[in-house]
C-alpha cells in the first residue's frame, strides 16, 4: 500500500497531501478516488485512509482509522557518529535509518579526517537522505539528523541513555554480547568513532561520562561498517529481529 509522511493531524477527518507527495501520488503512482493509502505523521502514528479527490496540487484523503506504527523498534536508538570523510556519512545515515534509529548526531573528534568549517549544508543533505530512507522502509518516525557537535558534548549526551555504549577499537575486556547480557534499556545510545580511531583521552572521557566501553570484535571495522554492525546487534538483543 502506498505510504506518505504528512505534517499535522486530521481536520474533520481529512488529511491532504501537498507538493511532492501530491505529485508522486497523483502523477507518478496515478492513484484515484477510492484507493487506499497509509499516511504517517512522522511521530509514530499511522492513518489508514481512502482517497477522496485527486487534484493538481493536492490529494485529499479520508481517515478511516489510526494506530501506532508497527515498524518501529522497541527501543529509542540514537547514533552518535564521528564525522567521516567524503560521502560516507550519506551511506551511514541511509542504513541507520533503515535499521531504526530515531536520531543521528554527527560529531567531531580529535582524529576525524574531515574537519569542515561549515556543516549546515551537509546536515540538510543528510536530513533529506534520512527522509527518503524513512519513506522507503516504512518508518513510523521521521528520524532527525542533528547539527555537528564536539566530542565532549556528544559523550555527555550519549551518557543520558539507559543503555549507553562506547565502541572502542582497543577495548579488550568487554564484548558487545557481554555488555547486553542483562538486557537493553528503552533508550539506547551508540557512540561510533572516526577513521583514525579515538584518542586515549577521548576514551577516558567517554568512560568517565558514564558510557560502557565495548568491543565489536577482534577486527577493525571501517567507520561506515561499524554502525551497521552495532545497530544490528543491539536490535537483535532488544528483541527486534
Amino acid at each position: 500500500m502506498p505510504r506518505f509522511f504528512v505534517a499535522g493531524q486530521p481536520e474533520n477527518g481529512l488529511l491532504t497531501l501537498h507538493g511532492e507527495n501530491a505529485h508522486h501520488a497523483g502523477r507518478v503512482l496515478r492513484l484515484r478516488s477510492g484507493e487506499s493509502v497509509t499516511l504517517c505523521d512522522g511521530k509514530g502514528t499511522d492513518f489508514d485512509c481512502t482517497i477522496e479527490s485527486v487534484e493538481k496540487d493536492a490529494v485529499v484523503c479520508r481517515v478511516q482509522s489510526s494506530h501506532p506504527a508497527e515498524t518501529e523498534p522497541k527501543q529509542r536508538l540514537t547514533l552518535f557518529m564521528a564525522l567521516p570523510k567524503g560521502d560516507k556519512m550519506d551511506f551511514i545515515v541511509q542504513k541507520a535509518v533503515e535499521l531504526g534509529v530515531r536520531e543521528i548526531v554527527p560529531y567531531l573528534s580529535k582524529n576525524c579526517v574531515s574537519r569542515p568549517d561549515k556543516t549546515e549544508k551537509k546536515v540538510e543533505r543528510w536530513q533529506k537522505i534520512a527522509l527518503e530512507a524513512a519513506k522507503q522502509c516504512g518508518r513510523g518516525y521521521l528520524p532527525a539528523v542533528g547539527a555537528v557537535i564536539p566530542f565532549e558534548q556528544a559523550a555527555a549526551q550519549a551518557a543520558q541513555s539507559e543503555t549507553a555504549l562506547f565502541f572502542y577499537e582497543h577495548e579488550k575486556q568487554t564484548g558487545l554480547r557481554d555488555a547486553l547480557a542483562d538486557g537493553v534499556g528503552e533508550t539506547v545510545s551508540l557512540l561510533i568513532g572516526p577513521e583514525g580511531g579515538f584518542a586515549p583521552e577521548e576514551a577516558a572521557l567517554a568512560v568517565d561520562a558514564g558510557l560502557k566501553s565495548v568491543s565489536l570484535g577482534t577486527r577493525i571495522l571501517r567507520c561506515e561498517t561499524a554502525p551497521v554492525a552495532a545497530l544490528a546487534a543491539v536490535l537483535y538483543a532488544g528483541g527486534n529481529m
